[in-house]
């Protein structure tokens, strides 16, 4: 089993920045990628970026790219979410999701923190 928690959203600017950081405990040596979605009032809940814990490799949506910066700190069993350039349709829960096989769905999930962002 894994445990993620979240920490970091709160309310911003259109323009500004926020880093959203996941703390994981438990089996994290299990872990095989993070990942940090999203979900907006209405809409389905969807996975902004990711990275493999071991290699680090990241991807990441086109609505976010060069925008939003992925990274883990394996030591501390980390991960961030550095958000630049933040515009409204930013707003939304964001949640952190870990999964322990290489193609298998996110099987752990945190509570998720609230990301708002005015214009």
């Amino acid at each position: 089993q894994v445990q993620l928690v979240e920490s970091g959203g709160g309310l911003v600017q259109a323009g500004g920045s926020l880093t959203l950081a996941c703390a994981a405990s438990g089996d994290t040596e299990s872990m095989y990628a993070l990942a940090w979605f999203r979900q907006a009032p209405g809409k389905e809940r969807k996975a902004v970026a990711r990275i493999t814990w071991t290699e680090g490799m990241t991807t990441y949506v086109d609505s976010v790219q060069g925008r939003f910066t992925i990274s883990r700190d394996n030591a501390k069993n980390t991960v961030n979410l550095q958000m630049n350039s933040l515009e409204p349709d930013d707003t939304a829960v964001y949640y952190c999701a870990a999964r322990t096989t290489i193609t298998g769905p996110f099987n752990f999930w945190g509570q998720g923190t609230q990301v708002t962002v005015s214009s």
